[in-house]
């Protein structure tokens, strides 16, 4: 067993203001997931991740953004207790972890219904149970409609949907996404975007976003940190200063591009 530490405190959505608006968690909120000095080195001696340190709090979107191999993903794995770390200390508020993929990873002989009820399936869910929490998802989604229907029918963001509400069917308190959206047109993925956004406004969930796209972190994320090359550490940290909840025509404005404008900065300097 690797480091791993359950913090046992509740999810905390952010408070609405007088506007209806959700401020940025404050920093009392609970932690749902944390890394302390956290250090990844494959049994061939390569050093994915050198001593990473950063909190997710409850009810907080946070993308990594890096250049490729720098570890973005090794970190959801790491997070997911899908491999364990070298060394330092991965800690776990309470709640289920949802896990969303590059790829949809669906099962072609399911229907969507079938592929959304896997997940609580496998995890012994009575079928009465994971049926309702299955349509229950479905509608979140934006899937009604589809669920007589097979993967190869549908397109690729249908798809992608299909494999959100399955996580959702395990209620979780913190989601992985690793790059959900990347081999997406812009139009689809701007789309996707904004409608997961509208979810996590919704439902409070802690979210952990990788992604290429500046763009996509600023947008979806409340803070956004970035990664050196291999071994990947945090150089940066840049807080995004839009409350939620934030409509599509964000990126349009001046003050978005300014924010975006300073994470490729970032991107492109090397303190390391």
């Amino acid at each position: 067993m690797y480091p791993l530490r359950v913090l046992g405190r509740p999810a905390v959505p952010s408070t609405p203001d007088q506007n209806g608006q959700r401020s940025n968690p404050p920093a009392t909120s609970g932690i749902a997931l944390g890394f302390e000095r956290v250090t990844k080195v494959f049994p061939d001696g390569t050093r994915a991740v050198d001593g990473v340190t950063f909190q997710v709090r409850s009810g907080e979107m946070v993308a990594i953004v890096g250049p490729s191999g720098c570890g973005k993903s090794t970190l959801l794995r790491l997070a997911s207790r899908l491999t364990a770390p070298s060394s330092g200390e991965i800690r776990i508020g309470d709640g289920n972890l949802g896990y969303v993929f590059q790829d949809p990873t669906l099962l072609p002989w399911r229907t969507v219904q079938r592929n959304v009820e896997l997940l609580a399936e496998l995890a012994g869910v009575s079928a009465a149970e994971r049926t309702q929490r299955a349509a229950q998802a479905i509608i979140l989604t934006g899937l009604s409609g589809f669920e007589r229907h097979r993967p190869r029918a549908l397109s690729g963001g249908m798809r992608m949907r299909v494999s959100l509400a399955r996580a959702l069917t395990m209620r979780p308190r913190i989601f992985l996404f690793d790059e959900p959206f990347g081999a997406l047109d812009e139009i689809t993925r701007e789309r996707l975007n904004a409608e997961l956004l509208g979810l996590f406004e919704r439902e409070g969930f802690a979210g952990l976003f990788v992604t290429h796209s500046v763009n996509e972190a600023a947008y979806l994320a409340s803070r956004v940190l970035v990664m050196s090359p291999r071994p990947g550490h945090i150089v940066a940290e840049i807080p995004i200063p839009f409350a939620y909840p934030r409509a599509p025509e964000l990126r349009f404005a001046a003050e978005f591009a300014s924010v975006a404008g300073q994470i490729s900065a970032s991107l492109r300097e090397k303190p390391w």
